[in-house]
């Protein structure tokens, strides 16, 4: 059997199991999601084994750095996972809630009723658990998935969605409602992509080589790509307040799309704001690059490039510029960011009303770290991704960004004249 004719049937098991699903109950739902709960906490011995031949294959082929933070799994990561799926398990089901309704002057009552997308392919990188968070939120939605990792989380990923099925298998739903692509082949993405009549949606997460991969797709896509973010110090920002923010913005975790790339600081405060914080900065490993005036108050870092302003790190490394007003800052993010979460340090109100109404990203932050941007931190339990789209759903998509709905109308007979 070729790869295309094997995916294909899996894709078509995937859509038979989107139908019964969708009319799963509830409490049906709930009872697997928390299943699965217990089944992660009692097998994380074997989840961190599976993890650590990963990370054995992945350090073998030189890879090193934050690509091995984001791949790494631990005891306190897998307690979090299951954590979320209990947390997903809590929220309300958004299959057959009722949007809006009215009536009209012929009778007709009209509701707008939310329902499952049907069957959702994510295709995702080296973070294992994506296949826990995406696989718990497109089940509940009401929607079958499809998941395809990256090779470099081979064995960890394949583990986790076994589990996934299994805890579906033992609920009496069919386990092809969460499909694993076991295969690292790339072709495998290229197949995907060609099969709108049995994928609704591709929700890819990735760096520029899956944007590459999924041009052309003949299946919509909402995707999770870039993640450069920026926090502006304005001149009316509590200094102390902003330095805490910068410094969680980058160090928390710099491997992730929420994490600070650039920092603009505005020149009425930078000698007094660069210096401490740049001090903070280097202390916690952060390599600072910055532009002429930056580095005029902090000589010992590097000079920023133009390439600089426009790269994702995903690491610890830093980019800083001196702007001379909140026009100069607004018009930086709108020239180099990537629209997913951009925050301003101000106690002025009328600045920040500004920043809030003209940054158009999917998330913006009033005094607030953008490593909130997080589907569990906004209360949705978990994420599919960070959509910077602006069709559909933008910002963190929990469950009902993973739906759609339709119209309901009730008569007593009427006929259009």
């Amino acid at each position: 059997m070729t790869l295309e004719a094997q995916i294909l049937s899996q894709l078509k098991k995937a859509r038979a199991a989107s139908h019964s699903l969708a009319l799963c109950s509830t409490e049906r739902k709930n009872a697997t999601l928390l299943s699965l709960a217990k089944a992660l906490r009692a097998n994380a011995s074997a989840i961190l084994e599976a993890n650590r031949k990963d990370l054995e294959v992945a350090k073998s082929s030189g890879r090193a750095g934050a690509f091995l933070e984001r791949l790494t799994l631990t005891d306190a990561r897998i307690a979090a996972m299951a954590k979320s799926v209990e947390e997903v398990a809590a929220l309300p089901d958004p299959v057959g809630e009722i949007m809006e309704s009215w009536s009209r002057p012929n009778g007709l009552q009209i509701q707008k009723m939310r329902v499952p997308l049907g069957v959702i392919a994510i295709i995702y990188e080296s973070r294992p658990n994506v296949t826990i968070d995406a696989g718990v939120l497109t089940f509940k939605s009401g929607s079958a998935v499809v998941l395809r990792g990256g090779k470099e989380a081979l064995a960890a990923n394949t583990l986790l969605a076994r589990m996934l099925a299994r805890s579906l298998e033992d609920s009496g739903i069919d386990p092809a409602a969460v499909t694993f692509i076991d295969t690292p082949d790339r072709d495998a993405i290229q197949i995907l992509k060609r099969h709108p009549e049995e994928i609704d949606l591709i929700i890819p997460r990735g760096g520029g080589s899956l944007k590459e991969a999924l041009a052309g797709s003949a299946v919509p896509l909402m995707p999770h790509f870039d993640g450069l973010c920026h926090t502006f110090v304005d001149r009316a920002a509590d200094l102390k307040m902003a330095e805490e923010i910068c410094f969680n913005a980058k160090v928390s975790r710099p491997s992730v799309c929420n994490a600070m790339e650039n920092l603009l600081v505005h020149r009425e405060v930078a000698a007094k704001f660069l210096p401490a914080m740049a001090k903070r900065f280097i202390a916690a490993g952060v390599e600072l690059r910055g532009d002429e005036a930056t580095c005029a108050i902090i000589p010992a870092i590097k000079h920023a490039t133009d390439e600089d302003w426009d790269t994702e790190y995903l690491d610890l490394i830093l980019s800083i510029k001196i702007v001379d007003s909140i026009d100069e800052a607004i018009a930086f993010i709108r020239r180099h960011g990537s629209g997913l979460a951009d925050a301003i340090v101000t106690q002025d109100a009328s600045a920040a009303a500004r920043f809030e109404r003209e940054v158009d990203s999917a998330t913006v932050y009033i005094n607030a770290s953008t490593r909130f941007t997080d589907g569990f931190e906004f209360g949705f339990g978990a994420e599919t991704g960070i959509s910077t789209n602006r069709l559909h759903a933008r910002g963190p998509m929990g469950l009902r960004e993973l739906t759609t709905y339709k119209y309901v109308v009730r008569g007593e007979g009427q006929v259009r004249s």
